[in-house]
C-alpha cells in the first residue's frame, strides 16, 4: 500500500498524535484528580470535580492503552527497550493510574468522612504521581538512556532506577505536572459554577505562567543538553537494524533539527506563547478559548520533544551507535500495512464517537445537581 519510508513515518506522526491524545484528554482528568484537595473544601464540591470527568476518564485512559499496543507493534524494538530500562517507573506509573477507577468507585459506596477522604487523596496521588514519571521518562529520553543491544538485538540496561532521578528529569517532571494542572483547571472553567469555578481561574492562571517560566529554563537548558546526531545518511528503506549506523553525542546537537527544518520552530513557540495565550483567556473568561489553549499548549509541548530528538526514539546514553530511530526500530513493512489500513477505518470512528460522547454530555455542573442526583452519580 505505502513504500516502508512512508510507513515509518506515518507511524512516527501516529504514535504522537497517540500521546498528544492523551495528554490533552486524560490531562485534564489527572488535572481535576490532582486539584481536588485544594479546590474542593467540602464533599459536595469534590463530588462536583469528580464528576465533571466521570463520563469520560475511561475512554480517555483509552489513548495511553492504544499507545502502549501501537508502540508494541510498530517498534517492538522500543517497547522492549523502554521497559526493559524503565520497568520501575512504568510499574509505579500502574499503580497511580490503578489506584483512579478504584477510588473513583469506591468512594460512595462508604459513608465515612474518613474513607471519602482517603478516596480523594488517592485520586489527587494518581493526578500527580503518573504526570511527574512521564514527564521524568521523557527527560531521560532526552538525555539518553544506558543500554545496550547484542548481535541478536537483545537489550541490557545497564543503569538503576536512581539514575533517572536527575534535575533535568525532574524539571521534566514538573513541567509534565503543571500542565495537568493547566488543563485540569481549564476543564473545570468549562464544567463548573460559582466557587469551583472561582478557585479554577485562580489556579489556572497561576499554572499558566508556571508552564511558561519552565518552558523557558527547559529551552535554555537543552542549549547545554548532551545531544545526538546520525553521522551519514540512514536507509530509510532498509531492513530495521540499530546496529548499521554511527551516531555522535555534543552539548546542543538537539537544537540542530529546529536548524535543519525552520517549520519546526512553530512547536517551541507555541509552548511558551499558548500559556500566555491561556492566561489572558482566563482573565477575560473566554472559557473554551481557555481550554483549547490549554490543550495547544499540551500538543506543542509534546512536538517539541518530538521534534527535537528527530529520527530518535531512544537515545543510549551507553553505546551511541545503539540508539533507536525511527528508521531502523520498526516493525516488518507487511505490519505496517496492516496497522495502516486498521488504523485509516478505526480512528475516525474512535475520533467520531469521542466527538460525540463530549458533545452529549456537555453542559455545567453544581452542587445542587449532584446533590439532586446524590444517588446516581459518584
Amino acid at each position: 500500500m505505502f513504500e516502508y519510508e512512508t510507513l515509518k513515518m506515518i507511524w512516527w506522526v501516529l504514535i504522537g498524535v497517540l500521546l498528544i491524545g492523551f495528554m490533552v484528554t486524560d490531562g485534564f482528568d489527572m488535572g481535576v484528580g490532582a486539584l481536588l484537595p485544594i479546590i474542593g473544601k467540602t464533599d459536595t464540591e469534590r463530588r462536583v470535580m469528580i464528576n465533571s470527568i466521570a463520563p469520560h476518564w475511561d475512554g480517555n485512559q483509552v489513548w495511553l492503552i492504544t499507545a502502549g499496543g501501537a508502540l508494541f507493534a510498530a517498534w517492538p524494538l522500543v517497547y522492549s527497550t523502554v521497559f526493559s530500562s524503565l520497568y520501575i517507573a512504568m510499574y509505579l506509573v500502574l499503580i497511580g493510574l490503578w489506584l483512579r477507577p478504584l477510588a473513583l468507585e469506591y468512594r460512595a459506596k462508604v459513608e465515612s468522612q474518613q474513607w471519602r477522604g482517603v478516596c480523594d487523596y488517592a485520586i489527587a496521588f494518581a493526578g500527580v504521581f503518573p504526570p511527574l514519571l512521564f514527564g521524568v521518562a521523557f527527560g531521560n529520553l532526552l538525555q539518553g538512556i544506558s543500554f545496550s543491544l547484542n548481535s541478536l538485538l537483545m537489550v541490557t540496561y545497564h543503569g538503576s532506577f536512581l539514575d533517572l532521578i536527575n534535575p533535568f528529569s525532574l524539571l521534566s517532571g514538573i513541567v509534565a505536572v503543571t500542565m495537568s494542572l493547566l488543563q485540569g483547571s481549564t476543564w473545570l472553567l468549562l464544567k463548573t459554577k460559582h466557587t469551583i469555578y472561582g478557585k479554577a481561574r485562580t489556579v489556572g492562571q497561576m499554572s499558566a505562567w508556571a508552564v511558561f517560566i519552565l518552558m523557558v529554563i527547559g529551552g535554555l537548558v537543552l542549549d547545554d543538553l548532551m545531544g545526538y546526531q546520525v553521522v551519514g545518511l540512514l536507509d530509510h528503506n532498509g531492513e530495521s537494524n540499530p546496529l548499521n549506523k554511527t551516531v555522535i553525542a555534543g552539548a546542543g546537537l538537539w537544537l540542530s533539527n529546529f536548524e535543519t527544518y525552520t517549520w519546526m520552530w512553530f512547536a517551541p513557540i507555541g509552548s511558551v506563547a499558548f500559556p500566555v495565550v491561556t492566561f489572558f483567556c482566563i482573565r477575560l473568561s473566554k472559557d473554551l478559548m481557555a481550554f483549547v489553549s490549554s490543550s495547544l499548549t499540551s500538543a506543542s509541548i509534546v512536538l517539541t520533544a518530538g521534534f527535537t530528538m528527530f529520527p530518535f526514539v531512544v537515545p543510549s546514553s551507553f553505546n551511541t551507535n545503539h540508539s533507536l530511530t525511527l528508521w531502523d526500530a520498526t516493525s516488518s513493512e507487511l505490519t505496517l500495512n496492516i496497522m495502516t489500513g486498521v488504523a485509516f477505518v478505526m480512528v475516525p470512528i474512535i475520533l467520531g464517537y469521542t466527538a460525540f460522547s463530549y458533545r452529549t454530555m456537555r453542559g455545567r455542573l453544581d452542587n445542587q445537581y449532584v446533590e439532586r442526583n446524590s444517588h446516581s452519580l459518584y
